[in-house]
């Protein structure tokens, strides 16, 4: 029997990218985003059959709401929840930080997402699916000017840890993935400026948002009494000793 994947932020990188590797392994696919005319493209690349786009933002709950009550019967029975929408907003140090940057932030990395999952849960319990939510380095390492960034992902990569012990005895697969630096329009949208995101990732060799989404398809293929609780990737040219020192 076919499965279905609900996957939110499907419009490019991670996102996208698992879309694609999820229908290629024999899913349907919800896909969601803001951008109608890119899911358009998908499902026409897809196949109907094979993908539901779902064009809404996460931070709207009656939006939600409406999307959910929309699905088709095909696509209404979530075996797996990828929560990959996300979002980081400027770069600028606490002190001096734009405080709408931060709301937008927490609304969409953590507001929508405990939203969504909730909404979910009661179908992901019933068929025994599986969570698999897209976390981040930087929620177990800081970096200067990620704050609220950093704060939220460690917020994603510990509710989804959480959700593991609730849901302990249900049959639930749940995994937090928490990538390193992985070249998608992330830097874009943060910076607004794409010379920018070209000089972070050149000479790097930083992972793509295939890499990550055949991670997702591998741990989604996994037999039902296995479970990978978290997994961290870093491209080889990226590491976690970025301590610095300042001196007088």
């Amino acid at each position: 029997m076919m499965k279905t994947a609900f996957v939110t932020g499907a419009t490019a990188g991670i996102g996208l990218a698992t879309v694609r590797r999820l229908v290629a392994d024999g899913w349907r696919c919800v896909a969601t985003g803001r951008r109608q005319e890119r899911l358009d493209a998908l499902v026409a690349e897809l196949g109907a059959d094979k993908v539901q786009a779902l064009c809404f933002d996460v931070r709207d709950t009656a939006a939600m709401d409406a999307a959910l009550a929309s699905l088709p019967e095909a696509f209404r029975d979530i075996d797996l929840l990828v929560n990959n929408a996300g979002l980081a907003q400027g770069l600028s140090a606490a002190q001096n930080a734009n405080l709408d940057d931060w709301q937008t932030m927490i609304d969409t990395n953590v507001t929508a997402m405990v939203v969504l999952t909730r909404k979910l849960l009661p179908g992901l319990i019933e068929r025994k699916g599986a969570i698999i939510a897209i976390g981040s380095v930087a929620g177990s390492y800081i970096y200067p000017g990620g704050n609220v960034y950093a704060g939220s992902k460690a917020f994603v990569n510990h509710f989804t840890l959480a959700l593991r012990a609730d849901l302990h005895g249900t049959g639930v697969r749940v995994t937090s993935i928490e990538p390193g630096m992985v070249e998608t329009e992330f830097t874009l949208v943060r910076t607004g400026s794409q010379d920018a995101s070209d000089k972070l990732y050149a000479g790097v060799n930083p992972m793509t948002g295939e890499d990550i989404a055949d991670t997702i398809g591998w741990i989604a293929a996994l037999p039902p009494h296995l479970n990978i609780n978290r997994i961290e990737l870093m491209p080889v040219n990226q590491d976690f000793a970025g301590f610095r020192v300042a001196r007088d």
